[in-house]
């Protein structure tokens, strides 16, 4: 299939359903709000989003019927990324080639910008329509989940508190399976359950959620280490500066590959049971390999 025409698509019907969720900056809110959109449209893979599009695709269910869900799921993303940005965190100064958020609206109003993606988020969540109720709360939990303290929260306070540490392998395990990949996971699980997709269907999707997550946060660090700044549209190199604990320096960088391409190959071997309808599905695995930023 065509990837990339298929991401355009996904990814101008997402940007579509962005725009609706957020008033023109006017009034007393109008700093915050030029703030959380600052950041929402500076670019993005929209990878969340697409996934959870074609999780629900994969199991029969129509795009639309996933979207509002689908949105919310990069306002989380988005939330997190001003966060990471600041200078309490990893003090970065560029994001997908721009100043990052802190950098144009200080470092106030960009941490209520997260704040306020956040919260949003869980808004939009609670007014997606036409899904059955009890798999609409169950996939808000998982969401919660994958966000707060047993997801990515937590996962970013172990990597903050790991910097300079001895490099450990089952921390780096913990590090990038709850910062990066439980979103991811949640992402595309979510897609499944809100397309009501058997329990059978939902747990093979599940299962390539959790390994493209992992994968996904390997390819990160990889590109840190052998990527194009340009390219990426911000600064590589930074892990080892900051003494990260990330694959490459637990493992040493061919293994991190030959890891990151078992997890790609396990992950199209969870879907073997499905038809061309989850197409999207192998392709972006693959995608996860090979992209460049």
């Amino acid at each position: 299939m065509d990837l990339k025409a298929y991401r355009r698509d996904k990814r101008a019907l997402v940007d579509q359903g962005l725009k609706s969720v957020f008033p023109e900056p006017e009034g007393f809110a109008a700093d915050v709000i030029r703030a959380m959109t600052y950041s929402l449209f500076a670019g993005g893979k929209r990878l969340r989003p697409i996934l959870c599009i074609a999780g629900a695709e994969a199991v029969g269910a129509e795009a639309a019927t996933v979207l509002p869900f689908a949105c919310s799921l990069e306002l989380i993303h988005t939330y997190s990324l001003i966060h990471d940005d600041l200078p309490v965190m990893d003090n970065d100064d560029l994001r997908r080639g721009k100043p990052t958020n802190h950098k144009v609206f200080g470092e106030a109003v960009a941490l209520l910008a997260g704040d306020g993606l956040l919260t949003e988020a869980f808004r939009l969540m609670a007014a997606t329509s036409g899904v059955d109720p009890h798999a609409l709360l169950r996939v808000i939990r998982l969401a919660g989940s994958a966000a707060g303290y047993q997801g990515m929260v937590g996962g970013q306070v172990v990597d903050i508190q790991s910097e300079g540490k001895p490099v450990d392998k089952p921390l780096v395990d913990y590090i990038h399976a709850h910062k990066t990949g439980a979103l991811i996971h949640a992402s595309v699980t979510s897609g499944a359950i809100l397309g009501q997709g058997s329990e059978e269907r939902v747990k093979a999707i599940s299962s390539y959620g959790e390994k493209i997550g992992l994968a996904f946060q390997i390819a990160d660090d990889i590109l840190d280490v052998e990527g194009d700044s340009k390219t990426m549209g911000k600064g590589v190199g930074g892990d080892a500066r900051k003494k990260k604990i990330t694959f490459p320096a637990a493992v040493g960088l061919q293994k991190a590959k030959e890891t990151q391409r078992r997890l790609v190959e396990e992950s199209l071997g969870a879907l073997k049971a499905f038809d061309e309808k989850a197409d999207p599905l192998r392709s972006i695995a693959v995608y996860i390999i090979e992209r460049k930023k």
